[in-house]
């Protein structure tokens, strides 16, 4: 065999994949952590409020939260509805995402770990697998989004380009130019992926300044163009009564569902955190800033109406209209730089982190996000979803049937029933406390079963409407309000009236070095590391 042969052949055995442990590991081997997984060691809570300000702003100012705010215009609402939808939705959101973020900045792990303690060891994988499908999923649509702000760049640089002959079907939802922007974008964004979340915050900041002048520059046109008096202001919704009020609690779940993802894995985020205090600020921040660029995205829309007598709810097909290429060139330049931010922090970041628990032997954080720049960048069709602002609604609200329970337990566990009172190295071993009955809290089982399947039958009706639910459709409108209250209420009552025992402690212990941690845990991971020595003592060995 020939040294190039060995070489490939070598290159593609596991063992060659393999991760080395770090000392830090609070897991028996490193079958069950790696460095990506573990606690974040001091000198890498780099985090600071400016930060969590720079990121939520530019997380605002991205191509889903515009379409967001001017496809429930394109579903009959009118700005006085739309407005305070995204405005209460996003109230709640941060309330959750700083109850949940306080978590991650407090024990300093992301959420694929800490789900551990509330669903158990084994029934976490259920949704750390359920959230490494949806955050794939949500990559490949925004980065079909960055594709059409390749084409706009394009077009306005070669305008022949919007000539270019289409070698595929009308029933494809996308044309031969369409799949070579998407193939562009996905080449640029891809060396993005290779950044640690530590040196990726600056990629927020240039963000938050490039894209909100952008955004604030469309508005001053929308306005110039169209006259408040002949637009927006004007504009009033053709529904009353009971269709309203349903449409405007869609409304709601969809500005819910749209970061619903991450109100439950934003520990991956706020563990990065100098302190705990530093991400309080998205309290702030989240409602503000989404609900300014929610009326950035309404007001240029409702011109769009005016201007060209249909509802441009994609940003992108409203700039294709634009005679000036100058300014189409920059303004799509914007998109494009808010899409690629948006698909790091709240995709492909989230789903590496849920594979480094899945294959910890073998996935750390880079890794996790070149495997979902592949499988979520081509598996998936994302210009299905975008079709049509009702099937990108029900995109957004299908989010919420999962996670609005996620997001309950985990707030309800830590806060109302263990009062913060955890024990962070248990949850990196298999038979530790937080094992439960064979690795699944019957407690968290049942409030998914309880919360999810009533929301199921609307979930299905908005993939076919075809398939009628009567008024079980209502349900799916406000999938995520009755999945995070219904999931809450459940596991609290069962928690309190079948309390798990052994999950409780008098303090939380965050560390192996903890007096309660070495004389309380022994009896619990003997199985896993031996009888003799202890945990740490196991590591050691296993390493030597």
């Amino acid at each position: 065999m020939s040294k190039s042969k060995a070489a490939v052949s070598a290159y593609l055995k596991p063992a060659t994949w393999v991760l080395e442990p770090e000392e830090s590991t609070f897991a028996p081997n490193s079958r069950w952590s790696n460095k990506d997984m573990d606690p974040v060691p001091p000198h890498m809570r780099t985090w600071t409020t400016l930060n969590y300000v720079a990121y939520w702003i530019s997380d605002a100012a991205n191509a889903a939260v515009w379409e967001l705010a001017s496809s429930m215009l394109a579903i009959g609402l009118s700005w006085r509805q739309a407005l305070p939808a995204i405005a209460v939705g996003h109230v709640i959101i941060a309330v959750v995402m700083v109850l949940n973020g306080t978590i991650g900045a407090r024990l300093h792990i992301g959420f694929p770990v800490l789900n551990r303690s509330s669903f158990g060891f084994w029934f976490s994988y259920f949704s750390v697998i359920s959230r490494v499908v949806l955050s794939m999923f949500w990559f490949g649509v925004q980065t079909f989004t960055g594709s059409e702000c390749v084409y706009q760049m394009l077009k306005a640089i070669w305008p022949s380009l919007a000539h270019l002959p289409n070698h595929l079907p009308a029933s494809a939802n996308i044309t031969t130019s369409g799949i070579m922007c998407y193939f562009l974008y996905w080449l640029i964004q891809f060396p993005f992926m290779l950044i640690s979340p530590q040196r990726i915050r600056w990629l927020f900041l240039v963000k938050a300044i490039i894209v909100p002048t952008a955004w604030l520059a469309m508005l001053i046109w929308a306005f110039i163009k169209v006259p408040v008096s002949r637009g927006f202001f004007e504009e009033h919704t053709a529904l009353s009564g009971s269709a309203l009020s349903w449409a405007w609690l869609g409304a709601l779940n969809a500005a819910l569902g749209i970061y619903s993802t991450l109100s439950v894995n934003i520990p991956d985020f706020t563990r990065y955190a100098k302190d705990e205090r530093a991400q309080y600020v998205q309290l702030a921040i989240i409602p503000t800033a989404f609900t300014l660029c929610g009326f950035i995205g309404l007001s240029v829309t409702s011109a769009g109406v005016v201007l060209y007598g249909e509802v441009l709810w994609d940003p992108l097909r409203l700039i294709d209209h634009w005679d000036n290429r100058a300014a189409a060139f920059f303004a799509s330049f914007a998109f494009a730089l808010a899409t690629l931010g948006t698909n790091i922090s709240a995709n492909s970041l989230s789903a590496a982190n849920d594979m480094t628990v899945l294959f910890p032997r073998y996935i750390n954080i880079r890794r996790g996000q070149v495997i979902c720049a592949i499988i979520g960048g081509w598996a998936l069709c994302p210009w299905e979803i975008l079709a049509n602002a009702t099937g990108f609604l029900s995109f957004m609200s299908g989010y919420t049937v999962f996670l609005g329970p996620f997001a309950g337990i985990m707030v309800t566990d830590y806060w109302l029933i263990h009062g913060g009172k955890v024990d962070v190295p248990a949850m990196y071993r298999p038979h530790g406390r937080y094992r439960y009955t064979y690795g699944f809290n019957w407690r968290a089982v049942l409030a998914i079963l309880l919360s999810v399947p009533p929301t199921m039958p609307g979930l299905i009706n908005s993939i076919n409407p075809n398939i009628k639910i009567g008024g079980a459709v209502h349900l799916f409108d406000i999938a995520w309000l009755f999945g995070f209250f219904t999931a809450s209420f459940v596991y609290y009552v069962t928690s309190t009236l079948f309390p798990a025992k052994e999950t409780f402690m008098e303090k939380a212990i965050l560390d192996l070095n903890d007096d309660q941690s070495s004389s309380n845990h022994g009896q619990e991971d003997l199985s896993s590391v031996g009888e003799k020595g202890s945990v740490r003592d196991e590591i050691r060995s296993i390493r030597d």
